[in-house]
């Protein structure tokens, strides 16, 4: 029975590199045809598809083209004995693959859970549900219901990164006025954090000069505000509200 032998366009499909190639490697030695037609056509028998293959594994290992003839062209090559280097090889690749794959998902798991919008539970971190409800309930009470539900609404579309950043920055702004309380309300440096408070507030809703002299009576008049930033000092909440009222009369009304 005769050795099947295939033209150049048929071993070029079967190993999935184009004719082009297979001329290149005929041209440089690395694959030379068994035989060729008396017109002069390639033809590849079972001997050159299997160095094909080596040369595909080898370069799927990138070793250059010079490289790989050295090493196919050795008196001592076994086909054997490289098929099973090539298999341990690229077990571990697929390995190291497997570990890339694992880190990418879990960055993009990340970055979606970063970017996700907040749930009532984290907006309302530590506190209970009946609790959010009361909060709810007296905010809709004493302001405009719409004013309250704009505020829900933006903090929800910000993301977790966000929203830690937000905090962050609410966190901030009484342990700075501490500092600044042996200082007049007007002094350039209270004004700098007051100003930054009042962007904090922004961000949650549109804050007036008329709104936001309200908070600050309310953050002396409510008693839960009042502890809120009096537990970083005592007066620090009569000292904010002198704060915001300058900043209104200076800044807002301006």
């Amino acid at each position: 029975m005769s050795e099947r032998v295939y033209a150049v366009k048929q071993l070029a499909r079967m190993a999935g590199v184009s004719v082009r190639t297979l001329h290149h490697y005929d041209h440089i030695g690395l694959l030379k045809p068994s035989s060729r037609t008396e017109a002069g056509y390639r033809l590849y028998g079972e001997k050159d598809l299997l160095r094909l293959q080596q040369i595909l594994f080898f370069k799927e290992l990138d070793f250059s083209l010079s490289e790989i003839k050295k090493i196919l062209d050795r008196p001592g090559f076994n086909l054997t004995r490289a098929l099973e280097n090539h298999r341990e090889l690229l077990h571990q690749r697929a390995e190291r693959l497997a570990l890339l794959v694992q880190t990418i998902d879990k960055t993009i798991q990340r970055l979606k859970e970063a970017n996700m919008s907040m749930t009532d539970e984290e907006l309302y971190e530590g506190f209970s549900k009946e609790q959010i409800e009361q909060y709810r309930r007296e905010a809709r009470e004493r302001w405009d219901p719409k004013l309250v539900e704009e505020s829900e609404q933006r903090v929800r579309k910000i993301s977790k990164e966000q929203w830690k950043a937000v905090k962050q920055m609410g966190d901030e702004v009484p342990r700075r006025l501490v500092s600044l309380m042996d200082r007049k309300p007007g002094d350039p440096e209270v004004q700098k954090v007051i100003a930054q408070h009042h962007a904090w507030i922004e961000q949650f809703y549109t804050v007036s000069a008329e709104r936001y002299r309200g908070l600050g009576t309310l953050y002396v008049e409510d008693a839960r505000f009042r502890a809120n930033y009096d537990k970083h000092r005592a007066g620090l909440a009569k000292f904010m509200k002198a704060a915001m009222e300058y900043y209104c009369d200076h800044t807002l009304t301006k």
